[in-house]
C-alpha cells in the first residue's frame, strides 16, 4: 500500500496499478516517494517476471534504491526535475545503455557491455528515469516473436503457451503486467504494433525522423523507427514527449518539440472518414476471427462520429510487399554484414539473419533504386487514400498470439508463408508508406487472446493518430476491459 499520503491523492492502493502521467504528478507532489515507487515495481517484477521472461539484466535491487534515494532527495532540495523522475524503466535492449549488458538477444554479444548511452537512453535519464534493466528481444530484433539463445522466450502474460510477438515483446509484456509504467520499443516490420495489439497495451510507430536517433549512417535512413509503448494513449503521449525533438547528431531528425505531445486538445470526429482496408480485398491473408473482432472495435469509431468505410491503396499489394523484402534485405542484411563474412561468427547467427543478409547481397545499387522507386509509388498510393479518407486502419496482425515453441507461423488462413515475415505483411506494408501508425487495443478472441488496431495518418500525423487513440480509447473501454490472468486477483496478493 502506499501510505496515507497517498490515500489522500487519490492514487490506487497498489503503486504499480497507477498511469504514468498520474505516478509522475504524485512524485513531483510526493505524495509517494521515489523509493516507494521502486521498492513497488522491483516487488511486482520479482513475482511475475519468472512467469513471463520479459525483463532481463535486471539491476541489483540495492544499487537500484539508492538512485531512487537520490531522486527523492531532490525533490526535498526543490531541484528542478524531469517528467519521468524517479520512474523505474526498462530499455529494449536492441539500445546500448551504459555499463549494461547490451546483447541484442544474440549469442556473438552475450557478455558485451555498453560503453556508451543510446541518444533514447540519454533522454531517458535527463527527464528521471532510473534504468533497472533491459527489456527482452528476439535475435537483432529479427521477427515478431521474442525469443532468443541468450535469455530464452517471452510468454504471452494471457496464456503462458503462446507468442508476445516481438520484436518489443518484453516490453509489451512489461507494461501488461505494469512490472513498469511505460516502455520504449522500435519497429520496422511491427515491431512495435504486433506485441502492442497482442498483449493488450499501446505502441506507437512514428514517422522517420520523429524520433531520433544515431547509426553508422546519417543519410541514408532505415524503415526501423523508435517509439513509445503505455498502458493508455496519454501515457504513450507522455513518453513521446521525452523521445521526440531534434538532435543535431541526427541530421535528418525533425526540427520539433517533444513537449507538444503532452497537451492533446480534444477533437471532435463527426464527419471524419476512416478507411478500413481488413485483408486488403483478399490480397493478405487473415484468420477470420481476426477480422472479426476488429471490426466489432470499428463500430467504437462511428461511435464518437466517424464514418468508416472498406478502401485499400491503389497499387498492387504483391508488388509493394516484393520491394520491402528487397530493401529490408538491403536495410537490415547490411547492418549485419560484418558479423556474416567472419564465419565463426556467422555459425552463431539465426536463419532468419543469414537470411536478410544474403537477401541484400543479391542486389545491385541499381536493385535498390528501383525497390525504392517503388516503394514512393506505394506511397503516393497511400497518399491518394488520404485525399479521400482522414484516417486509414488495419490490423496489428494477421493472426492471434500462435505457440512459443514455433519460429514463425508456416502457413496463415490456408496460405503458405513464403518467408518468416511474412505472417506480417499487413503491418509490413503500413511500414513502407512512412506513415506513423498507433496500435491501440481492440478486443479479444474467442480463446482469450488479444489483438488490436493500427490507427494510421498521413506522414508526420502522431499528434492526429493520439487525438483518434484518445477518443476510440474512451469509447471501446467495453472490448478491452481484461487483464492478465496474472493479474486477476485479489488486489492484497499482487
Amino acid at each position: 500500500m502506499f501510505g496515507a499520503r497517498a490515500f489522500a491523492a487519490g492514487l490506487p492502493a497498489q503503486i504499480a496499478d497507477t498511469g504514468a502521467v498520474q505516478l509522475s504528478g504524485a512524485i513531483r507532489t510526493r505524495a509517494v516517494s521515489c523509493v516507494e515507487v521502486m521498492t513497488a515495481y522491483l516487488d511486482r517484477i520479482d513475482r511475475l517476471n519468472p512467469k513471463v521472461n520479459a525483463i532481463v539484466a535486471l539491476q541489483g535491487r540495492g544499487e537500484l534504491i539508492a538512485q531512487a534515494q537520490r531522486c527523492d532527495a531532490q525533490l526535498a532540495a526543490k531541484e528542478p526535475v524531469g517528467v519521468l523522475h524517479g520512474f523505474p524503466h526498462a530499455v529494449k535492449d536492441l539500445m546500448p545503455v551504459k555499463g549494461m549488458r547490451f546483447t541484442q538477444g544474440s549469442p556473438i554479444f552475450r557478455d558485451f557491455v555498453a560503453q556508451a548511452d543510446a541518444l533514447q537512453v540519454e533522454r531517458l535519464r535527463k527527464a528521471g528515469a532510473i534504468i533497472i534493466g533491459k527489456t527482452n528481444t528476439p535475435e537483432f530484433g529479427l521477427g515478431s516473436h521474442t525469443f532468443n539463445p541468450v535469455y530464452g522466450a517471452t510468454r504471452n502474460p494471457f496464456d503462458l503457451s503462446k507468442s508476445a510477438g516481438g520484436s518489443s515483446g518484453g516490453a509489451a509484456v512489461a507494461l501488461a503486467l505494469k512490472m513498469v509504467p511505460l516502455a520504449d520499443g522500435s519497429d520496422y516490420g511491427g515491431s512495435l504494433r504486433n506485441p502492442a495489439g497482442w498483449n493488450n497495451v499501446y505502441g506507437f510507430r512514428t514517422s522517420i525522423g520523429r524520433v531520433p536517433g544515431r547509426g553508422g549512417d546519417e543519410w541514408l535512413p532505415s524503415m526501423g523507427v523508435a517509439g513509445p509503448m503505455a498502458g493508455n494513449v496519454a501515457d504513450l503521449a507522455l513518453l513521446l514527449s521525452v523521445q521526440a525533438g531534434f538532435d543535431p547528431s541526427a541530421p535528418l531528425a525533425m526540427e520539433s518539440d517533444g513537449a507538444q505531445y503532452r497537451q492533446r486538445p480534444k477533437r471532435d470526429f463527426k464527419g471524419v472518414r476512416i478507411a478500413w482496408s481488413g485483408d486488403f480485398k483478399g490480397a493478405v491473408p487473415f484468420e477470420p476471427e481476426v477480422l472479426e473482432v476488429c471490426r466489432k472495435a470499428l463500430k467504437s469509431f462511428e461511435a464518437i462520429g466517424c464514418t468508416v468505410e472498406e478502401a485499400v491503396p491503389d497499387y498492387p499489394v504483391e508488388k509493394a510487399w516484393q520491394a520491402f523484402v528487397k530493401l529490408r534485405g538491403w536495410q537490415q542484411g547490411g547492418a549485419l554484414l560484418d558479423v556474416y563474412n567472419d564465419p565463426a561468427k556467422r555459425a552463431m547467427l539465426k536463419p532468419e539473419a543469414v537470411y536478410e543478409v544474403e537477401q541484400g547481397r543479391a542486389l545491385s545499387g541499381f536493385d535498390v533504386s528501383a525497390n525504392s522507386v517503388i516503394r514512393s509509388e506505394w506511397g503516393r498510393a497511400v497518399r491518394a487514400l488520404f485525399k479521400q479518407y482522414d484516417y486509414w486502419i488495419v490490423p496489428t496482425a494477421q493472426l492471434f498470439p500462435f505457440d512459443r515453441e514455433m519460429r514463425w507461423p508456416a502457413r496463415v488462413a490456408g496460405r503458405e508463408m513464403r518467408t518468416y515475415h511474412e505472417w506480417m505483411q499487413a503491418v509490413c506494408l503500413v511500414t513502407l508508406s512512412g506513415c506513423p501508425s498507433l496500435a491501440a487495443p481492440a478486443g479479444f478472441g474467442a480463446s482469450g487472446l488479444p489483438i488490436g488496431v493500427q490507427i494510421i495518418a498521413p506522414v508526420h500525423g502522431e499528434l492526429a493518430c493520439l487525438q483518434l487513440a484518445a477518443g476510440f480509447e474512451q469509447a471501446n473501454r467495453a472490448n478491452v476491459a481484461r487483464v492478465s490472468p496474472l493479474l486477476a486477483r485479489p488486489a492484497a496478493s499482487r
